[in-house]
């Protein structure tokens, strides 16, 4: 697989489309330190052992605090680099020093009447030592996140193009006598292979005859039952999320009516997705069509957005009430799940919404 990453291009036109957000909120500063926010403002994502911040100014000048050693690729003006390890050991106070090495370092000369920050992670005691105006960064920064740039997509297709491998392989592999563990340590090795280094992430669902979890010590596949596998390999931050669910020898009735079923959904989402469409409103209607199957149930959320996390909007979830935009990336994963359907099966792909409807991110087998 050809190596990819964040360009400076793209960089700069997401700090220009922050500027734009905070003119609009009338903000001098929006200060950021979640690695996600971090990665989309300036392309640097340390290892997960390490921390960052950034700060980007209301006329697009951008300083970065970053790790030890300022990073061969950042799309910053200004970089300032604090101790993260002392003699090689890892210390437990780099939040404090990241942001305080940011706030020192930013000129005095930029106003700072009215800031932002992200509410959810920014300590209180920082914002108290600036006199301002403090408002909250992330709903404008989740907002903005939606619409992936070029190099976003060019850097899920690589996380999607690992999925449709591992599940080349798993379909190889899966029979009866298999060992959770077994499948899970092949599935990594070829998210490896297929990176050329280590990934950020390798999703979560590994278990054979159940709605899903971690790989179990000892645990083999029996014939009859179906193996839902929920891969999420993620490479250098942007996540793919797609699963499959494999037979273990032999498809029942049952199950192929359940699988009939999330074929439906797909159908529905490809139908009627669109800018402006209700993720909710999807929801509802992919429900009727699996509790019209009468063959298990369907309980949790239908999908998802896609990118710098597992789980970011639209959230095809009742409890949110999101609209698609272009330039989403997104899952719908129906699923249903019964103790006659050995226990159960989730089916799902990855979308990308365009200016008149969706494509298909993930066109490789569903078949079980």
């Amino acid at each position: 697989m050809s190596e990819c990453q964040l360009d400076s291009a793209n960089c700069r036109l997401r700090q220009q489309r922050l500027v734009r957000a905070m003119h609009r909120n009338r903000c001098d500063l929006v200060v950021v330190s979640r690695p996600e926010h971090v990665q989309w403002l300036t392309g640097v994502r340390p290892a997960w052992v390490f921390q960052a911040a950034a700060a980007i100014s209301a006329d697009g000048q951008v300083v970065l605090a970053a790790p030890n050693r300022e990073p061969p690729f950042a799309v910053a003006d200004h970089v300032v680099c604090f101790e993260a390890q002392s003699l090689a050991t890892l210390r437990s106070d780099q939040a404090q020093r990241s942001l305080l090495a940011l706030l020192q370092a930013i000129p005095a000369s930029w106003p700072r009447r009215r800031l932002a920050a992200e509410f959810s992670c920014f300590p209180q005691h920082f914002a108290s030592q600036l006199d301002a105006e403090w408002i909250d960064a992330e709903p404008d920064l989740l907002h903005l996140r939606r619409q992936k740039s070029p190099d976003e997509l060019a850097m899920l297709r690589q996380a999607i193009t690992a999925t449709a491998r591992m599940y080349e392989r798993a379909r190889g592999i899966i029979a009866p006598g298999i060992l959770e563990l077994e499948v899970f340590s092949q599935l990594q090795t070829v998210a490896v292979e297929c990176f050329g280094e280590v990934p950020t992430a390798t999703g979560n669902d590994y278990q054979c005859a159940s709605p899903g979890g971690p790989p179990r010590a000892g645990h083999a596949a029996h014939a009859g039952e179906l193996y839902i596998l929920d891969l999420g390999p993620a490479y250098r931050g942007y996540f793919a999320d797609n699963c499959r669910t494999i037979a273990v020898r032999g498809v029942t009735d049952e199950q192929y009516r359940a699988w009939q079923a999330t074929l439906r959904v797909f159908e529905l989402a490809e139908r009627t997705v669109r800018p402006g469409v209700s993720a909710r409103a999807v929801y509802f209607a992919a429900k009727e069509i699996l509790e019209d199957a009468s063959c298990g149930d369907f309980f949790h959320h239908l999908g998802h957005g896609v990118g710098l996390f597992p789980h970011e909007p639209p959230y095809l979830n009742p409890n949110w009430d999101d609209c698609f935009q272009e330039g989403d990336v997104f899952s719908v994963e129906p699923g249903l799940y019964s103790p006659s359907l050995k226990a159960g099966l989730r089916i799902e792909q990855n979308y990308l919404v365009t200016r008149n409807g969706i494509e298909l991110l993930t066109p490789f087998s569903i078949d079980l």
